[in-house]
Parts: structure tokens; sequence; C-alpha cells
């Protein structure tokens, strides 16, 4: 079968990591695949991905994708179309109506829907809800990647059909990704307990709440504390941790290629967020058998850990709960076969099963 998966914009982020995967895992079951990006991240190379065509449309907003679009629909005709993110979905939607395409279509949301639809009239995210919620009716699928993300569309949208598929995250890519070898320090040396965390330095990360977490274990026993990362808060999560004199302790790390093969070396993940949509670096984490220790946000890691099974939750922006969290984790790590337990949702196989069930394919 011919697929097409679509993504707006590449970057080293979730969205466009896990459409990758996606498109990866179909070529491998012997699909023609070809993955559609809107734009690629400056400094960043279009990625190549084997056996899938890979295609670059060079239009930095998702809107300008639409007549793209509707001529690669008219030309290439593919079987069935993996879209992810709302604005998207709603701009593939319509092209598959302009072109008069018959691929049958699965969107994706991935974030919180109260962040990217509103009531306020007029306002973009209201229009965007008010177009939603006239073009739904032509996708064959609209799911969400957490069960918890379906209730919140529900109660945005009326007889709402969405229903939950996760991201594949485990892989053999990433399993050799974790494999590689490490000369960090901190990594190589396993005398002093190793916490490692991971995303863009932004507020909703809460990395300042697991900078004094980090800040009260290390009152009561030695501790290393890893973020692979960067962004706009990295001048003030720098002073913070200057200010606690915890430099020796701490480490931005900035922006690395391969995070996982770190976290196969660390004692601890440590997830501090204030929201998420389904943190797929939790998961990856896991894969590399860190024992987890999660915020309790919406959406995502209460659905991961199944509720404390897999590895421990605590409250939102709580350091001194954050603290007792990573105590727990070093003094009872997670065995490596209840960790493998909780990855099944996410292999390939699993989510591919589900994707064409719910496409009749």
């Amino acid at each position: 079968m011919k697929f097409t998966v679509i993504v707006a914009r590449y970057a080293i982020s979730g969205v466009p990591l896990a459409q990758a995967r996606l498109a990866s895992a179909l070529a491998a079951r012997g699909h023609e695949v070809e993955l559609i990006i809107g734009y690629v991240a400056e400094g960043l190379p279009v990625p190549e991905l084997d056996n899938v065509r890979v295609i670059h449309l060079n239009r930095p907003k998702a809107r300008s994708i639409l007549f793209d679009m509707t001529d690669y629909l008219r030309k290439e005709k593919p079987d069935a179309i993996f879209s992810a993110e709302d604005h998207l979905n709603a701009v593939v939607i319509a092209s598959a109506l302009l072109s008069g395409s018959k691929a049958k279509i699965t969107g994706s949301s991935r974030v919180n829907p109260f962040d990217t639809y509103s009531k306020k009239i007029l306002s973009k995210r209201w229009f965007l809800k008010r177009m939603m919620g006239a073009l739904m009716w032509r996708a064959n699928a609209l799911t969400c990647v957490s069960k918890a993300m379906v209730d919140q569309y529900r109660t945005l949208f009326r007889n709402a059909p969405h229903s939950y598929v996760y991201n594949i995250v485990d892989t053999p890519a990433a399993r050799a990704r974790i494999a590689e070898p490490v000369d960090h320090p901190w990594f190589t040396d396993r005398t002093v307990p190793t916490l490692v965390a991971a995303g863009q330095l932004g507020p909703w990360k809460g990395f300042s709440d697991l900078i004094a977490a980090v800040h009260i274990v290390a009152q009561k026993q030695p501790v290393r504390l890893s973020i692979f990362g960067e962004g706009a808060q990295r001048p003030a999560l720098q002073a913070q941790i200057d200010a606690l004199g915890m430099g020796d302790s701490i480490r931005l790390e900035g922006h690395i290629s391969n995070p996982l093969k770190y976290f196969a070396h660390a004692d601890a993940f440590v997830l501090s967020s204030l929201l998420e949509g389904m943190p797929n670096v939790l998961i990856e984490a896991m894969m590399a058998g860190c024992t987890p220790v999660a915020t309790d946000c919406p959406t995502g890691p209460r659905e991961i850990l199944e509720s404390g099974r897999y590895g421990y939750l605590v409250p939102v922006q709580d350091p001194e709960a954050l603290a007792t969290g990573i105590e727990n984790a070093l003094r009872s790590p997670v065995p490596a076969d209840v960790l493998a337990e909780a990855l099944k949702p996410f292999q390939e196989d699993a989510v591919l099963t589900e994707h064409f069930r719910l496409l009749g394919l």
C-alpha cells in the first residue's frame, strides 16, 4: 500500500520524531511510504530515512501547505495519510476535500486541546475549533496519544470520535542508540548516583522544580543531575544552579544528538513537567533501564506508569515531593522485567496494528 506521513515542522522534538518513526516502521513492512515535511527547523538537515521518500515543502506555516497538499493528493493518490497536530490535521482534511482524494485519513492530536482551542469568539483558536468541528467527519480516524486526552476532547466537541493510539517509541533503531558508548565522566564513574532529565528548557518542563528537588536530595546524599536540552530558560536555570551552589552537581548539557546512551548509564530519569501530551522521552528512559520519577501532570505520566506500578509519581510543582520520589527511586529501583512489561504498548507492532484496525486496512 502507499502511505503518506506528514508533519508541519521537523525539529528534534517529540511530534516530528514520532512521525519519522511511524514512516520508517511502515516502510520496514514493505509499504511505499512518503514523509512530507512542511518546514525543517533552521540548522537541521532534511532527514534521510531508509526506504522512505522525504518531501520538503519549505512552508513555515501549516496553513500554507494547503495547496501543495491538494496538488500532491491529486497526483500521488496515497491509500492513507497519517497526520499529526490539530492545525495540520485540519489542513490535510481540507486538502483531501479540495482534491477529491479517496485516501483514508488519520489525524493524531498530540497536546492538551485546551491549549489548542478556545471559546473566545473570533480568536484564532476559536476559528480552528469551528473549522475542525466542520471537517472532522472526513477523517477516518481521529486519535490522541493518551487516554486522558480523549476525555479532554470529548468535553470540547459534541460526539467527538477520538480514540487513543500511542506513539511508536520502542524500535530497533532506538535500542541501537541506547547501546552506543559514552565518555562522560559522570556516566562512566558510577560511584555517585546520577539522574537525567531531558527536554526544551522552557517553564512548562518544571526544571526549576527539579533543580530545587536535587538540592534537597543533595543535603542527604551525594547525587548528580544532567539535563539534556536547550532553550530560552537556560540563563535563569543556570543562575538558580549557581545560587544554590550546585554547579559541581547539576549540569545543563545542552542539545546532544543521542541522549539515550546516557540514560542507559544513569540511575533514574526525572520528568518534572507541568503538562505534557505523551512524554516519549519518559518511555525512552525506561527502555534504557532508568527508574522513572514523574510529576502527575496532564497528560501521560500516570498512564505510562500505570498509576505508580512502573515508577514513582509525585505532585506537580512540589520540589519536596519530587525529592522524595528521587530518593525512593535511588533506594528501590524498578526491576528491568517490570520496565519491559510497561513498554509493550509502545512497540511498533502494537501501534501499527491499532492504526490499521481504526482505518479498516
